[in-house]
């Protein structure tokens, strides 16, 4: 093999190296991907039903009912409410009223949760859900304008 050949070669192999890497860190950062949902936009069937997400609001007073490390309870946006059910133990600062986002995948109705998140103290809430809780209360029927479509298929 002549020397512009190896050259060649070589050049070729390394491009095709470099596009296989980019393909593979492109996939494993599509697959990571997790968007944020209000139960508005899970009742009107814009969440992801094969796909993890992220489910944010309040959790419904009087809807707690924990039996050991199982728990069922309701997130509302003041609009619209989605049945959780999460097996695990609860941060220590879960209280029904309060803001809470939960991360896993809707089955049938039901948002089965894989980790729950409580708000850290009276002040905060995370910029979605707070965002989310505003425009259900004022009715808006285009919650998040920013929110690809391709998310929820």
């Amino acid at each position: 093999m002549k020397s512009r050949h190896k050259k060649l070669a070589l050049i070729g192999a390394l491009l095709a190296a470099v596009g296989i890497a980019t393909a593979l860190v492109l996939n494993a950062f599509q697959s990571n991907l997790v968007f944020f949902f209000s139960p508005t936009q899970v009742a009107a069937h814009e969440a992801p039903t094969a796909r993890t997400f992220r489910l944010g609001g309040l959790v419904e007073a009087g809807s707690l009912k924990v039996d050991g490390t199982h728990v069922q309870f309701v997130i509302t946006d003041t609009a619209k409410m989605v049945p959780v059910r999460f097996e695990g133990i609860l941060p220590d600062l879960f209280k029904e009223g309060k803001g809470v986002v939960a991360q896993g995948q809707l089955h049938d109705g039901v948002f089965v949760a894989r980790e729950v998140l409580a708000k850290h103290d009276e002040n905060y809430m995370p910029p979605e859900a707070a965002e989310a809780l505003e425009r259900a209360q004022h009715g808006d029927p285009k919650l998040v304008e920013s929110m690809p479509k391709e998310a929820a298929k």
